[in-house]
């Protein structure tokens, strides 16, 4: 354990749904200090590279469509077990699985509209950040 870092993505249908502001202050309720954040249009390559365990798969142009119908935003969240801790508040993939009380559970719809991504592992986050943030975005 120890402090650690995650990417998070909140998806287009939490910025459709006007749930960021939401999305946010449960992280932080939860005890995660915010170290950067930016709104951007994901493009195909950033999508790409981001996907690419993904890229072979028949539904990865529904994703790609999917995180390009609008703006994201991009956050950087820190604390202490913060992958483990993250995935907790988020619930299940699957939106419809998701108990009430996770972000994913009370703002979710279904397993690709389901609010936001969240790292699943220290090495990815790493990579995930630096994909995301250069190094002088991150406080």
């Amino acid at each position: 354990m120890g402090i650690e870092r995650s990417l998070i993505l909140l998806k287009p249908d939490c910025m459709e749904r006007g749930h960021a502001g939401n999305v946010i202050a449960r992280f932080e309720q939860a005890g995660f200090t915010l170290r950067a954040t930016k709104m951007l249009q994901l493009t195909d390559a950033l999508l790409a590279e981001h996907y690419a365990h993904l890229t072979s798969k028949p539904f990865y142009p529904e994703i790609v469509a999917f995180m390009k119908s609008r703006p994201v935003i991009a956050l950087v969240l820190e604390g202490e077990n913060a992958i483990a801790r993250i995935r907790d508040l988020l619930g299940p993939t699957d939106s419809k699985k998701a108990a009430k009380g996770t972000l994913r559970g009370d703002f979710g719809q279904e397993s690709m509209r389901n609010v936001c991504h969240a790292s699943d592992s220290v090495e990815n986050a790493a990579a995930e950040v630096k994909r995301f943030f250069p190094a002088t975005e991150v406080f």
